[in-house]
């Protein structure tokens, strides 16, 4: 068997797949729920009302400028309008700049990884497959968590970043690099901006089952597979999966 079909391309998505990021801005989240409970007292609010109205006005402004960073902390600001119209109370400027900067602190958090993220991407690298990281978000943000985590050296100048993270970004990606699409895994944790842009784009996919989810990227998947498709629970099992397909079709 010809080594060209036991090296694989492989991309992998950063947040929620090799390291943490929901759960900071879940933390951000709980602060902001008892700064409006403090703001609005009086008015009968929950804070399960509260993070309604923010995730609905999050999910907007995600499909309308994804990943733009200044998305989350406009949403704790539109949130904070939202109540103040409805209950017919003045906004007050240093409660806003409150918020703000609450909602920028989400990505100052110490940048954590997900177990077995090193070991993972070295018995990967060393089996001689082809690393990329594709990730959505700003590009400086996204970029000090790779710098953070060292994890540049496994993907050197194979780094893809954008703020609408889809199939047709997929799509170009795969073009103007010449993966071959029978040889190409996409790894990351989103149904919506992971899973399905694989599968539409006919490359294998494993789904990272994450610790938290955003809601963003809870719908259904509506792509049929056309190679591999795998859910893991562990990074360390993504190199499993991935020599067991190729065992099981002859490729090793």
């Amino acid at each position: 068997m010809s080594d060209q079909n036991t090296k694989q391309i492989i991309l992998f998505d950063l947040d929620d797949t090799l390291v943490h990021c929901n759960r900071y801005f879940n933390v951000v989240l709980e602060q902001f729920a008892d700064e409006m409970l403090t703001y609005f007292n009086g008015h009968g609010l929950t804070s399960e009302e509260i993070l309604e109205r923010q995730i609905e006005i999050d999910l907007a402004g995600t499909a309308k400028h994804g990943f733009l960073p200044e998305k989350f902390p406009d949403s704790l600001t539109e949130t904070y309008h939202h109540y103040c119209e409805q209950f017919g109370c003045e906004p007050d400027q240093q409660e806003i700049d409150f918020l703000v900067k609450l909602g920028f602190s989400a990505y100052s958090f110490p940048i954590e990884p997900y177990p077995d993220m090193h070991k993972t991407l070295q018995t990967l690298h060393e089996a001689g497959h082809t690393l990329c990281l594709y990730t959505g978000g700003d590009a400086s943000i996204q970029m000090r968590k790779v710098d953070d985590t060292n994890i540049r050296k496994y993907f050197e100048d194979r780094i893809f970043i954008t703020l609408h993270k889809n199939t047709e970004f997929l799509r170009y990606i795969l073009e103007t690099q010449g993966f071959d699409r029978s040889h190409t895994w996409m790894i990351g944790n989103s149904v919506r901006t992971d899973v399905m842009p694989a599968l539409d784009n006919g490359i294998h996919a494993i789904q990272m089952i994450p610790e938290i989810e955003w809601a963003y990227n809870i719908v259904e998947n509506t792509s049929t597979p056309k190679g591999a498709f795998f859910k893991v629970d562990a990074l360390k099992d993504i190199p499993i999966k991935i020599n067991e397909y190729l065992q099981a079709n002859a490729l090793v």
